[in-house]
């Protein structure tokens, strides 16, 4: 389906293969994963090293104080959500990472690499056991880590497909814009 093809209007559903593609297209760090009606992300399920829960739990901390101080700090990774869990089903701690986000995995996952190695905050995904020491310098083992520990969906369902972030928040300045005028109207 082209880009001109998909109507934001009406909800949209994708099922997704096993693979988490529907035909393999390699991209510079492995499958290109599609872009479905929530538009692209991934998820990551990940154990935590051994009394590393407060660390996971301050890095949040970390993140919400960056975004307080400079609401746009996350921009370049083209967000539309990001969710944090962490849980114990009887083997130890685990973190899910769960992002949604406009860009493909490989620009999502260079952008991050950028971000975080210039911001001087580091990854949660270094308190993760087997996140490679090196991955500042050495993005292939950051993708590395990330491929390996990712579940790809099989369902993904879009209230206003294909819609991007700065579609959604362009919408939302029109609407106020809108509001701003009928008011002053009145």
């Amino acid at each position: 389906m082209s880009t001109t093809d998909r109507d934001w209007s009406k909800p949209a559903a994708m099922a997704i293969p096993k693979e988490g593609y529907f035909e393999l297209e390699r991209g510079r760090y492995g499958p290109v994963f599609p872009r479905t009606p929530a538009c692209y992300g991934f998820s990551i399920i990940a154990k935590v090293k051994e009394g590393s829960e407060e660390a996971i739990r301050e890095h949040g901390r970390t993140i919400e104080a960056a975004i307080t101080e400079t609401p746009h700090f996350l921009a370049p990774l083209r967000l539309h959500y990001l969710r944090w869990l962490l849980f114990d089903i009887g083997d130890g701690l685990t973190f899910q990472y769960q992002g949604i986000f406009d860009t493909d995995f490989d620009k999502y996952t260079e952008d991050a690499v950028a971000l975080f190695s210039q911001s001087g905050i580091t990854t949660v995904f270094t308190n993760l056991v087997g996140f490679p020491e090196d991955w500042k310098e050495n993005p292939d083992s950051f993708v590395t880590f990330v491929r390996e520990h990712h579940y790809p969906s099989f369902l993904e369902i879009g209230e206003y497909p294909y819609v991007t972030a700065d579609e959604v928040k362009k919408g939302l300045r029109l609407k106020g814009a809108f509001s701003e005028m009928l008011d002053q109207m009145q």
